[in-house]
């Protein structure tokens, strides 16, 4: 039976510079759901690449004096060695100097022009130019470019203009009957109330006023402006001929099964680009997924503002699948997620070393030294083992429903909920102590081999993630990967033998050494004095304390309470604090998303009575740093004022529900 056939898209990365790490997330994230659909039994066409022409690209390649094609032959060379060096799996690397492309874009030009689509007259407004976009007055945010907050300009020039309140009635109706069309539906509801129901302007689709652009060719003193050019690759990298049938790549792959964006270009996607294909007569894609932002110290990363992440740098620090685990794992699906060294730090230790890879190790370690590395199904079995099968089998549909619907981070959350239920099955098990009974080895070697099949599968599926350390787990457990139709089946390794010197997957970091290291290479700012760090703490702990017994009386509304997300999370770890008398540390797992959240309860909570409640979690409040740790929520309390002192509770649902759940 034929494989059916999935095209995916990532944006085409702009060649103005080196790109940091929250455009790498995109070509990350786009890998993952290529690696998964292929697992899943799709053939999958991958598509990535980059946006080479525009005033800006001009300005830059003179300023470096050398040309533009000199300059964006650079860029491009660049961007194309992080996405290798990602590990990303792209089939076509797109670039918009082509000359196929160029050609073809020309001619959509003249079409869309003949048809009546395209007319000529004249621009005057407010223009940006490193996003390259015109604005009207009331479009302005504060007098600047309301998308990335830079100054404008007053600019008039002569243009080509696409009629686009032609064709917005249709795309709403188009809206209405493919839903998926857009997510997540947010993204929908952005364009329909900010775009279409205000009504759609002209779209200006052609520059005089700088060169470096592909000429129109029956009026070569324009350019074709950014959009017209930008987006037509998705179909002329397939081999699109606006006139004739195009290449059989071209026939077999669109429309596109998803475009992944970034939510700052889904107007551009989901607005301009419908309408420009609806005018050329093809199939629109089926999804344009707008995912959120990468943010670094609560902003997004811009060269301008000094907080910029490359992703070499994090992979020297880390290599590259631990880079690739935490993007991906980090990443809410519809809020922006953040980024730091020190979270980075704190993800590997806690995740990677002490889930996954200490697992991996100690069931290693046991093999080889109560059986020479032998694995086998005894066949002794007890109540516990049923346990950790069926969380183990029932793994991949909840794995894959979330990759369907682009959940990735839960999709992750899934896996590592699995990864601790084998750990914990260890303690449960004890195998220590079965090894010092010789009447209890067969069931030992049980203990082991269920380990190792769990390892195996969670394994497989963790390959679309981080595949080098997925991979080298699995040959160290001495297996071969799970096919898709096999992950739900427990029992499949015959008898085997483990590696006798495995490699650890992942090494613990001292968090001050590499900080200190990182720092030395300028990557990290380095305070004069340890004085503003401990001011800050003093004030935060202030604030927090002062959060935590003032009452206001001042009345919000609906709308205000709206903009709080309260869900259910379940606490996994807990530990105080070093040099924090009031601080506790605790690891929380909300919907599969695992967070480092930092609370002022020591005073009424050991560590060790909070692991495994249900809490209510505030859980899109911004992150902060308590005692250089940073924390990705807060939990809810109740505190009262008794005759002995203050009281605190931990605030918990009535009766039992989902990790995850929603509080209103």
């Amino acid at each position: 039976m034929e494989k059916q056939k999935y095209y995916l898209t990532t944006a085409i990365t702009y060649t103005s510079g080196k790109p940091h790490i929250g455009n790498t997330y995109e070509i990350v994230l786009a890998d993952f759901i290529a690696r998964a659909k292929r697992m899943q039994g799709y053939d999958v066409y991958f598509q990535t690449g980059t946006d080479e022409h525009g005033e800006k690209i001009e300005l830059k390649a003179a300023a470096a004096e050398v040309t533009p094609k000199k300059f964006v032959d650079g860029v491009a060379d660049e961007i194309k060695r992080i996405w290798d060096m990602m590990n990303t799996t792209y089939d076509k690397f797109m670039r918009t100097t082509d000359a196929e492309h160029e050609r073809q874009v020309q001619k959509i030009f003249k079409k869309l022009y003949e048809q009546g689509d395209i007319y000529k007259g004249s621009y005057k407004g407010w223009y940006c130019t490193p996003c390259e976009s015109f604005w009207t007055e009331s479009q302005l945010k504060d007098g600047k470019c309301p998308d990335c907050g830079r100054d404008v300009k007053m600019a008039e020039e002569e243009a080509y203009f696409f009629a686009m309140s032609k064709y917005s009635d249709r795309l709403m109706r188009y809206y209405d009957e493919h839903p998926e069309f857009i997510t997540p539906v947010s993204r929908k509801n952005e364009m329909v109330n900010n775009f279409l129901k205000p009504g759609l302007q002209d779209l200006c689709v052609s520059r005089t006023s700088f060169k470096w652009g592909i000429p129109v060719s029956f009026d070569e003193k324009h350019v074709v402006y950014v959009w017209l050019d930008a987006l037509t690759n998705y179909i002329t990298g397939l081999g699109f001929d606006c006139d004739g049938e195009g290449s059989a790549l071209y026939k077999r792959e669109w429309p596109a099964d998803v475009h992944i964006i970034g939510k700052d270009i889904v107007r551009f996607h989901v607005i301009y680009w419908p309408i420009f294909l609806m005018a050329l007569g093809l199939p629109l894609p089926k999804c344009v997924f707008g995912h959120p932002w990468l943010l670094q110290d609560g902003g997004k990363m811009s060269k301008s503002k000094g907080n910029v992440i490359y992703a070499d740098d994090l992979v020297d620090a880390f290599g590259v699948d631990a880079v690739r685990y935490y993007l991906l794992g980090q990443m809410p699906f519809d809020n922006d997620g953040t980024i730091s060294w020190e979270s980075v730090i704190d993800v590997i230790n806690n995740e990677l070393v002490n889930v996954y890879g200490n697992l991996v190790q100690r069931t290693i370690a046991m093999s080889n030294k109560y059986f020479g590395g032998e694995v086998c199904d005894r066949g002794v079995a007890e109540p516990v083992d049923g346990e950790l099968k069926a969380v183990i089998t029932q793994l991949r549909d909840k794995v894959f429903k979330n990759v369907d619907e682009f959940k990735t981070a839960d999709a992750l959350g899934e896996i590592l909920t699995a990864l601790r239920r084998a750990n914990k099955y260890i303690d449960e098990t004890a195998p220590w102590i079965l090894a010092k009974d010789e009447s209890k080895r067969d069931r030992l070697q049980t203990v082991l081999y269920n380990l190792t099949e769990s390892i195996v599968i969670c394994s497989s599926m963790l390959a679309p993630f981080m595949p080098d350390s997925a991979a080298l787990a699995i040959k160290q457990c001495g297996a071969a990967a799970r096919e898709f139709d096999e992950l739900d089946k427990f029992g499949l390794i015959d008898k085997t033998k483990v590696a006798e010197n495995p490699t650890h997957l992942f090494a613990r970091l001292d968090g001050a050494k590499v900080i200190a290291e990182l720092k030395k290479k300028g990557l990290v700012a380095d305070e004069n004095s340890a004085e503003p760090k401990v001011k800050t703490e003093i004030k935060a702990e202030k604030e927090e304390k002062k959060l935590e017994n003032v009452v206001s009386l001042n009345e919000i509304c609906i709308d205000d309470f709206a903009k709080i997300q309260l869900r259910v999370g379940k606490i996994l770890t807990a530990e105080k604090v070093e040099k924090a008398d009031k601080l506790l540390k605790f690891t929380v797992e909300v919907g599969g998303e695992i967070r480092t959240i930092v609370s002022g309860i020591a005073k009424f909570y050991t560590p060790e009575e909070t692991v495994g409640k249900s809490v209510v979690v505030v859980f899109n409040l911004k992150p902060a740093k308590l005692r250089g740790i940073e924390s990705q929520g807060m939990l809810l309390c109740a505190c009262e004022n008794t005759g002995d002192g203050e009281r605190v509770v931990l605030v918990a649902p009535e009766k039992p529900v989902s990790s995850g759940s929603v509080v209103r």
